[in-house]
């Protein structure tokens, strides 16, 4: 029943576009598909700040280089894309050039983008045409001088930019080939989790192999099994993508909004598409580091902040409890290369994720009122290379620098 009324609100939203009756049905079906083009890219993650319209914009994002503002890309005429024509929307999708030449900045990640299939482009676009339209005027370019300026995006395209459609590997499955397509074009899920250079553009050599992200280390989500999520079995993985929480680890920060808006409303087959392509990933250190030595000052030092203000919910042994409070044995979240995500929840608290089928959602408190940097970079130390842990040892000036 709610699919047919939703089909009807959307033949609805078509003729009040002024669509002949005669194409409605037609245009319902590619309005459908293009909401969930608008699920697999994730699009409210950016373009809708908290308690504002669906698509709306003026969320800040912050990059190394300064602040953009994501655009309003509701159809509203004088502050949103209600001017912009189907060309307009699919020269910005595949190149990077929006209404009238301008130039946009691959934080709208056209790169990505680019992979998408003609016909999966037009969905979206009939799709953005239905939605409410918002007066919400952005000024999307905060960047300090010279990066405000947007020609210089044509030099960054010339280094930095290859387009073209995604292209199936003839030897793999088409359940390989779908997630592939996925992860690698409107899911831009490299976007986030591949290191940058010091342009801003993704490490080809290294995709998928985590990489710094406002704060946030968006970890290694290769097939990689000491600090990718090699070591996952592939319901595990589907799980943690359609819930936010699994036997490993429990989503925070961008992921469980990513989570919330985009993957857990994927369906199963894409879910596992995804599931098959990124177990089929390789990259990063296969073998583990020698652990730090639990004499160590700092080890014995973490040790006993862990005991006192962690083991209550995490156990003494590491273990968490399931679905409540992630493990920390063995997990690749902890096994980063970069201690970011870790030190962040530790001194800011963090809220997990909260979807239709894990309405459970703890919370982490924020101990950085309590513990001074030193104890913070112990105890994460501690943690990284105890129960079968091996990372590198966390220093107080990252603490500090990420307080």
């Amino acid at each position: 029943m709610k699919k047919i009324v939703f089909s009807l609100t959307l033949v609805a939203s078509a003729l009040s576009a002024g669509l002949a009756f005669s194409q409605a049905p037609d245009l319902a079906d590619k309005i459908i598909r293009g909401r969930y083009q608008a699920i697999l890219g994730d699009c409210s993650a950016c373009h809708t700040a908290p308690g504002a319209k669906p698509l709306s914009g003026g969320l800040p994002l912050e990059t190394p280089f300064g602040q953009l503002i994501p655009p309003n890309i509701t159809p509203d005429k004088a502050t949103g894309i209600g001017n912009w024509s189907e060309e307009d929307f699919h020269r910005a999708m595949k190149t990077g050039v929006g209404h009238e030449g301008k130039r946009l900045y691959p934080a709208m990640p056209y790169p990505a983008y680019t992979k998408m299939s003609d016909r999966d482009i037009s969905n979206l676009w009939y799709y953005l045409r239905t939605v409410d339209p918002v007066f919400n005027p952005v000024e999307a370019n905060q960047l300090p001088f010279p990066f405000n300026i947007r020609l210089s995006m044509l030099g960054w395209n010339m280094i930095n930019f290859s387009g073209g459609e995604f292209k199936p590997d003839p030897n793999q499955s088409p359940e390989w080939n779908r997630g592939a397509y996925i992860v690698e074009g409107p899911g831009h899920c490299g976007t986030c989790h591949s290191p940058k250079t010091f342009l801003g553009a993704d490490k080809n050599d290294q995709v998928l192999q985590g990489g710094s992200l406002q704060g946030w280390y968006a970890p290694n989500i290769t097939g990689n099994p000491h600090i990718g999520i090699g070591s996952w079995s592939d319901d595990e993985l589907v799980q943690y993508l359609k819930t936010g929480a699994n036997s490993h680890t429990i989503a925070s920060g961008p992921m469980a909004e990513a989570i919330t808006a985009s993957t857990s409303q994927m369906t199963e087959g894409d879910l596992r598409a995804i599931t098959t392509y990124l177990k089929s990933t390789e990259g990063g250190p296969t073998e583990k580091p020698q652990p730090i030595a639990a004499s160590d000052p700092h080890m014995t030092a973490g040790a006993a902040i862990y005991h006192d203000t962690c083991s209550a919910c995490h156990g003494g042994d590491g273990k968490g409890a399931r679905q409540l409070f992630p493990a920390l044995a063995g997990s690749a979240i902890v096994q980063q290369p970069s201690a970011e995500t870790l030190a962040r929840l530790v001194l800011n608290g963090s809220q997990a994720v909260h979807t239709a089928e894990a309405r459970t959602s703890p919370s982490m408190p924020s101990l950085g009122w309590r513990l001074s940097d030193q104890q913070v970079a112990d105890v994460l130390t501690y943690v990284r290379n105890s129960w079968g842990n091996a990372a590198p040892a966390v220093e107080a000036s990252q603490i500090a620098k990420q307080r």
